[in-house]
């Protein structure tokens, strides 16, 4: 599982048929104190998520095929399965949604 930060949808109109109505996002995946990691990646969204969002999802295709209910041959990698609260590190909260700001943008190589 890894968090990360919502920052935009994606559209495809040609696609797998278990894809059909499901919404598709771009996410930013995060350290637990909210510094960028990794690159960004795409995820079938389970919850409702919205751009600017702080996220919790799960990367491991056949737990998301579970989460999906697709079937041993749906094509899922990566799943939303929740929303962020807060994240707390040694005892001090590291990351709030109420004081979050909107997500920082991509830095350019």
């Amino acid at each position: 599982m890894f968090l990360a930060d919502v920052l935009g949808t994606v559209v495809a109109p040609v696609q797998s048929k278990w894809l059909d109505g499901r919404t598709l996002l771009v996410l930013r995946p995060l350290t637990p104190d909210g510094r960028p990691a990794l690159k960004t990646r795409v995820a079938i969204d389970r919850v409702g998520a919205g751009v600017g969002d702080r996220v919790l999802c799960l990367d491991e295709g056949n737990g998301g095929r579970q989460v999906l209910a697709t079937g041993p041959k749906g094509p899922v990698k990566t799943v939303v399965i929740g929303f962020v609260d807060a994240v707390e590190l040694g005892g001090r909260i590291v990351y709030d949604h109420r004081e979050a700001s909107a997500p920082r943008p991509l830095a350019k190589k």
